[in-house]
């Protein structure tokens, strides 16, 4: 250690640590650590000292015999004597100074009163700003009798003028609801009307064309019948024809052979003549008779030759009658099948056409099963109601249920007007509920503090307690009680148990109307949740219903309506009947039951209306 080093050893103590930033270099002086550190080195330097006296007269005695390297131990020497005596004088100085640890802490806490003290002040500023408000307030309140009253009229005016109002409201929501229902209910006439008319106009679709292909049959069988008896007649007649020309052709053969017979009876006459006339010589008789059998086979001759050209003409006549015969038969053939061929196509079409309502019967069959399901007649009607139409029962259901809607719709409407009632009134109801307990509680921490200020002294304490009250509480008692006591008196007993006696007496008036209001209140939420369950079971039986009518409206030729109530109720139909939705009110209603009694009781108080069990619309 230098000597330069000591000197600024020993001018550390001199500095006088006051401020809070000295505090870590002196406790790293003064801590006992450092100390005990400072005293072992201290008693370790002592033996060495005592220890290098003797080894420097050892050495010295040596040294002698080494003169060369005495300079070099003397300087060794004189450093080591300066290094010791300058730490020995650094820990004698130190050694006295006392511990600034306690005193830096406490000025350090000092500093932190002092920054409080300033936190304090300004919170007191705001402190009494505040006491100045409730002194305001509290001042306020003294006149409560008549403020009351005229609350009270106030409450009445503003409860006429709720009522007024809640009572337009309704009547408007209720002249509007029932404008709209009024609407939908026309439109669902309609609609029911246009499915009623489809319905029968496919019916009588179906009919006219079944009618229509029994006539075709019936057509179709009669030219059928009627081609083949043409054709059976022209077949006979063909027959007949052929063998008229049968018999012509054989008459006319045998014509010819009596022809050729003739021919040849003539040529043998002629050669007969021939002999005549060489035997000239004859008789007359013989010539006669000759002369008379020529001349009768001549005329025989003749008559035979006519009735060749007859039976000739009659062959041309039968070829010519057949060969037309033939044309004609062939062109009615032709013409027959071209209309068979037409009646073909039609019965095709119609065949196609019944394969396209081939559901005919199944669809009457599910009308019938719908009819008897939902239109089953009652046990006093009889088989009368049995026997009536479909479309007479559909009226009547559509007449039953437009009654039953319209007083649903009636003690709907009332409800909603109670509804909104019982909330404007719970509203109001909460309202006062929560004024009244902020004014409450402001009126028992202003009671607390009189009652702490009229407690009775201690033995031995001063008697001028009143010098402690605050100001703005001494001018609130001067504005309630008049001018301000003698400072050696306490303040009336009268006069604190008349001011109990007020607050006890609207305490317990608030009190009694905040219990009015929390029946109320509880009444308003059974009637909600009523209201809720039969709005719920309305909404399930307009599924239903929307349900059947599109049942009805499932078969082909049916329109559907694109209204906003048919569609409201389709979004509703297709959310019921989705499973995802089915299994989160599931999940939700199984969550819910799987509460805790606080947690659900919290549930009920958070919500206003607390949603019913879903298995409802499940």
């Amino acid at each position: 250690m230098s000597a330069g080093s000591g000197k600024g050893a020993r001018q550390t103590p001199v500095e006088s640590p006051t401020a809070s930033s000295k505090l870590p270099q002196a406790h790293w002086l003064c801590s006992p650590e450092i100390k005990r550190e400072l005293d072992a080195t201290a008693t370790v330097l002592a033996n060495r000292q005592d220890e290098s006296e003797q080894s420097r007269k050892r050495l010295i005695e040596q040294s002698r015999e080494f003169k060369k390297n005495t300079p070099e131990i003397d300087a060794l020497s004189k450093r080591s004597k300066e290094a010791e005596a300058a730490f020995l004088n650094v820990y004698k100085r130190l050694i006295d100074v006392p511990d600034p640890v306690p005193a830096l802490d406490l000025g350090q806490q000092l500093q932190l009163k002092v920054q409080r003290l300033h936190d304090i002040e300004t919170e007191n500023q705001k402190l009494r700003e505040t006491l100045e408000e409730y002194n305001k307030e509290f001042a306020e309140v003294m006149n409560q009798e008549v403020t009351i009253k005229a609350l009270k009229e106030k409450i009445r005016e503003y409860e006429q003028t709720l009522k007024n109002q809640a009572e337009t409201i309704a009547l408007e929501k209720e002249q509007k609801l029932q404008n709209d229902f009024a609407e939908k209910e026309r439109k669902l006439q309609e609609t029911q009307m246009s499915t009623t008319s489809k319905l029968e106009e496919a019916e009588h679709k179906v009919q006219s064309l079944q009618t229509a292909l029994e006539k075709t049959r019936t057509e179709l069988f009669d030219l059928k019948t009627k081609y083949d008896e043409e054709t059976t007649a022209k077949a006979d007649e063909i027959e007949m024809i052929m063998t008229d020309l049968e018999r012509a052709n054989q008459r006319a053969e045998v014509a010819q052979r009596e022809a050729e017979t003739l021919r040849e009876q003539l040529s043998s006459a002629n050669h007969s003549l021939q002999l005549a006339s060489q035997i000239q010589k004859a008789p007359d008789v013989e010539q006669a008779i000759e002369v008379l059998t020529r001349s009768s086979l001549e005329v025989e001759l003749a008559a035979k030759e006519r009735e060749i050209a007859q039976l000739v003409e009659d062959v041309q006549r039968l070829q010519a009658g057949l060969t037309k015969l033939r044309e004609n038969s062939a062109s009615q053939i032709s013409q027959l099948e071209q209309q068979l061929s037409s009646k073909n196509s039609t019965l095709k079409q119609l065949e196609e056409k019944l394969k396209g309502q081939a559901d005919y019967e199944e669809v009457k069959k599910e009308l019938n099963i719908l009819k008897s399901m939902e239109f089953a007649p009652s046990e006093g009607a009889g088989t009368q109601d049995a026997a009536k139409p479909l479309e007479v029962l559909l009226l009547e259901k559509n007449r039953s249920l437009q009654s039953e809607n319209a007083a649903l719709r009636i003690s709907n409407s009332d409800l909603s007007g109670r509804c909104a009632e019982l909330q404007v009134r719970v509203t109001e109801a909460v309202a006062t509920a929560t004024e009244q307990r902020e004014l409450i509680a402001r009126l028992e921490q202003d009671l607390s503090i009189i009652q702490s200020i009229q407690r009775p002294d201690a033995e031995g304490a001063a008697e001028h307690r009143l010098e402690k009250i605050p100001e703005p509480i001494k001018e609130a008692t001067a504005l309630f009680y008049g001018p301000a006591a003698p400072a050696s008196g306490a303040l009336p007993e009268g006069q604190v148990d008349s001011l109990l006696s007020i607050i006890s007496s609207q305490r317990e008036r608030f009190r009694a109307r905040n219990q009015e209001l929390e029946a109320e209140n509880r009444l308003a939420q059974h009637t909600l949740q009523a209201l809720q369950s039969e709005l719920d079971s309305l909404r399930a039986d307009n599924i239903k219903l929307f349900e059947k009518i599109k049942f009805l409206q499932s078969y082909p030729g049916r329109g559907s309506g694109n209204d906003d109530t048919e569609l409201r109720y389709s979004s509703q139909y297709e959310e019921r009947l989705d499973p995802f939705s089915s299994f989160s009110k599931r999940e939700r209603q199984r969550k819910y039951l799987s509460l805790s009694p606080w947690d659900k009781a919290t549930l009920s108080m958070v919500s206003p209306c607390p949603s019913p069990p879903l298995h409802t619309l499940a």
